[in-house]
């Protein structure tokens, strides 16, 4: 027998629903377009609660993970996919292990 869900794992369960259910009606808008803007807007509302929480440092976190996709797009323009893919698999690894909260 399972043991109810206490109010943290139940407000992260809702988060979740949401995010899911957000990124799929942003899908349905705008196909991949629309994912990536919903995405952008949540990453954008989390940075700045970081800020207010006084870890301004995920700015600079940011801005790095920004300028790093930069140059992995650029190299692939350059005809070298190979950061790319990397980064890719690197990405999809994270997000397998570490993406969705319990």
């Amino acid at each position: 027998m399972t043991r109810p869900l206490s109010s943290a794992e139940r407000s992260i369960q809702g988060r979740n629903r949401w995010l899911q259910d957000e990124e799929r009606k942003a899908i349905e808008s705008r196909g991949e377009v629309g994912r990536m803007e919903f995405w952008l807007r949540v990453t954008r509302s989390e940075i700045t609660r970081e800020i207010k929480a006084g870890r301004g440092d995920a700015i600079a976190a940011f801005t790095l993970v920004c300028r790093l996709f930069k140059l992995v797009l650029e190299k692939r323009q350059a005809g070298d996919p190979r950061l790319f893919d990397h980064l890719m698999q690197y990405a999809d690894t994270v997000l397998k292990q570490h993406g969705r909260r319990n």
